[in-house]
């Protein structure tokens, strides 16, 4: 298949609600699909969205690898998944505020709400009609990839701007990885090879 292009914020389509997808089925839809588990593969990481490769259509594609389970999570790796003409719907009122970063901000993270436990109808490739269960960083991760759809970045989610920061500065983040098991392995590695590490946290 083909590593796509990452569509960066600023551009229109990260703007625009996504249109849904007729037939699940279509060539054009599993290409791109295929396309996008590639274009993860490439980079490295678990989730995306289509119109982050400039395909404003409501289709997610992810994976969750052991590498990306936090430490203080119960969560076991997600085999590649697609999800097309994905509904979500929060399972209780129960939110938590989690450390993020997104492929179409590169070189920023924020914290921002999310409910943590939720629920996705969605079609697969061959149209059928399921419903999967969330709870968590797997929550989080999917509530992520389906505010694309509807044109949503996480910093219009984020309550406290001074959170949002670049990845050389991640001052407040180091902070919380001190204590707090649940964040992202990908943000502990980026804490724990910041040259600052030490002053910051002494």
């Amino acid at each position: 298949m083909a590593i796509r292009q990452i569509a960066k914020m600023g551009h229109p389509v990260l703007r625009r609600v996504a249109d849904p997808i007729g037939d699940p089925s279509a060539s054009e839809i599993k290409r791109l699909a295929a396309d996008m588990q590639d274009t993860l593969e490439w980079i490295g990481a678990s989730g995306i969205a289509a119109p982050q490769v400039y395909e404003s259509v409501r289709l997610i594609v992810y994976r969750i690898g052991a590498d990306r389970i936090p430490l203080g999570s119960d969560l076991q790796p997600v085999d590649w998944t697609v999800l097309v003409n994905p509904s979500l719907e929060f399972v209780g009122d129960e939110m938590v505020s989690v450390w993020e970063r997104c492929l179409s901000l590169p070189g920023l993270h924020g914290k921002a709400p999310r409910h943590r436990h939720i629920r996705m109808a969605h079609q697969t490739l061959d149209g059928e009609r399921r419903v999967l269960e969330a709870h968590d960083w797997h929550a989080t991760l999917l509530q992520h990839e389906y505010d694309h759809l509807d044109g949503i970045l996480y910093p219009m989610r984020m309550t406290d701007l001074s959170l949002l920061g670049f990845n050389a500065e991640p001052g407040a983040l180091a902070e919380e990885v001190k204590t707090d098991p649940n964040i992202d392995p990908l943000l502990v590695k980026m804490i724990e090879a910041w040259p600052d590490r030490d002053k910051w946290l002494a």
